[in-house]
C-alpha cells in the first residue's frame, strides 16, 4: 500500500500542491498537517509511521517535508528499512536500501538541512537589518490608515458601531481599540 505524507510549516501555507502530487502518484491514503519546523511531535507523521507495514511505500514530495534534520531523516529511514518499508521522495526518486542509496540519501538530507539553515540565517539577518530602521515595526502592517480610523471614529459620534462597520468595513473590535487608544492619548 502507498501512503503519502504532506506537511507545510505555517498555517498560512497551502497543502494543496503536495496533496495533488501525492494523489497523482497514486497514494492510497494521505496524511497531512501544518506544523512549524520547531515542533517535535507531528501527530499525523507519527500516525503514518505507525500505519506502515512491510512492503508498503511512504511517499513524500520533498525531503524537507520528511524530517527537520539529517540525523532525524537517517534514523527514520533506517527504521523504515528495518521494517521493509520503501521510501519514495518525489523530487529524488525511490530511496534504495543499498550502501549507495543510503549514501545519496545522507548527502541529500545534509543539503536539505543546510538549505533550511541558510534560509533561517538570511531571514534573521534581514530582520536584524530591518530593526535598525527608525520606522521599523514588527508584525503585520496595519490594515487601516490613521486617516481611515479617524474618519470611522468621527462617524461613531453620530452612528452606531454596526452602521460604521457597514460603511467603512472596519470591525467593531478594531473601532473599540482605536477609540481606547485615542482616549489614552488625551
Amino acid at each position: 500500500m502507498k501512503y503519502g505524507y504532506a506537511r507545510v510549516s505555517t498555517v498560512g501555507q497551502d497543502l494543496q500542491v503536495q496533496l495533488d502530487m501525492l494523489e497523482k502518484e497514486g497514494c492510497d491514503k494521505v496524511y497531512s498537517e501544518k506544523f512549524t519546523r520547531t515542533k517535535a511531535d507531528r501527530p499525523e507523521f507519527q500516525k503514518v509511521l505507525a500505519a506502515l507495514e512491510a512492503g508498503d511505500t511512504l511517499v513524500i514530495t520533498k525531503l524537507d517535508r520528511f524530517a527537520r534534520s539529517t540525523s532525524e531523516a537517517l534514523t527514520t529511514v533506517k527504521e523504515l528499512f528495518e521494517r521493509s518499508v520503501k521510501v519514495h521522495v518525489l523530487n529524488m526518486g525511490l530511496i534504495e536500501n543499498t550502501s549507495t542509496g543510503r549514501l545519496i540519501f545522507t548527502i541529500m538530507s545534509g543539503f536539505a538541512e543546510f538549505e533550511r539553515d541558510t534560509i533561517l540565517e538570511r531571514t534573521q539577518e534581514g530582520k536584524a537589518i530591518a530593526k535598525q530602521r527608525p520606522d521599523f515595526r514588527e508584525g503585520r502592517p496595519p490594515k487601516y490608515t490613521k486617516k481611515q480610523l479617524n474618519h470611522a471614529l468621527q462617524l461613531l459620534e453620530t452612528q452606531s458601531y454596526k452602521q460604521v462597520e457597514d460603511l467603512t468595513g472596519i470591525s467593531k473590535s478594531t473601532l473599540i481599540r482605536a477609540k481606547k487608544a485615542m482616549q489614552a492619548k488625551v
